[in-house]
């Protein structure tokens, strides 16, 4: 049972796992937990967070939203990440986005966004964390370059994506892109493209689309409807024919 799961349960339940929850993440000085319902509202956080935000208790930053705790365009990108989990039922893996700290400083986080569902499978919120890699970005500048490229590779999967054209236009050799983010995401560019592939994949049949297994690999980025089959069956364990039938309740 996911966390997803745990977090929208019966109301009694619910509450003791999220005090169970915060407890555990009050516990980590370099990650930010939190959980909002459908309009962005903080329900549950932990003490880094209120920390992170300069603030003093819980009490207050829950019921409030991001726009009303963080400066204006970090808040602004954090409510566009909100929407689009909670939109597409997509979660949010491992983005590289800046944050401030107690001082105000910028510095680097990763952060992690999944949408939670209650019994019926309708999204009533979400649940995330934010963990603080100790980057100023004074001192490390080519983590914004580096932040870029995977934003370009998320929203450009559907595309023929050129890693050596990324690389060459942040001004980085291509070695130095994959070290990079082999140390802040623990995988390759490439890798980071074939995860967004297929999840926009995944997605598409979860919507119910009636294109075809075909038309789908094609609107994800996809000329060789064979390797699109191979690589999903290995990240999901399924075929995409399989997996369509099992989103269909067949």
């Amino acid at each position: 049972m996911d966390m997803s799961t745990l977090l929208c349960e019966a109301p009694a339940i619910r509450a003791v796992q999220l005090a169970s929850l915060e407890a555990l993440f009050d516990a980590l000085n370099d990650v930010a937990f939190f959980v909002k319902d459908r309009e962005g509202r903080y329900v549950s956080v932990n003490t880094t967070l209120v920390r992170r935000c300069g603030l003093r208790s819980k009490d207050q930053l829950i019921g409030r939203t991001a726009l009303e705790v963080h400066p204006r365009l970090l808040a602004q990108t954090y409510q566009a990440q909100d929407r689009h989990v909670i939109d597409s039922g997509t979660a949010l893996k491992k983005h590289l986005e800046l944050h401030l700290y107690p001082s105000r400083a910028r510095g680097w986080c990763l952060t992690h966004k999944t949408p939670l569902r209650d019994e019926n499978g309708a999204i009533v919120g979400l649940a995330g964390t934010s963990q603080d890699l100790g980057l100023a970005d004074e001192l490390h500048p080519v983590y914004r370059k580096i932040a870029d490229i995977a934003a370009h590779i998320r929203e450009n999967y559907h595309a023929n994506v050129s890693m050596e054209e990324l690389a060459t236009n942040a001004g980085l050799s291509l070695s130095r892109v994959e070290r990079l983010f082999q140390r802040v995401f623990h995988y390759s560019p490439r890798q980071l493209l074939l995860q967004s592939r297929l999840g926009a994949a995944m997605a598409l049949i979860e919507s119910g689309t009636k294109n075809s297994i075909a038309q789908i690999a094609y609107a994800c980025g996809y000329t060789d409807h064979s390797a699109f089959s191979r690589q999903f069956k290995a990240h999901t364990g399924m075929s995409p024919v399989q997996y369509r039938a099992h989103c269909r309740g067949d």
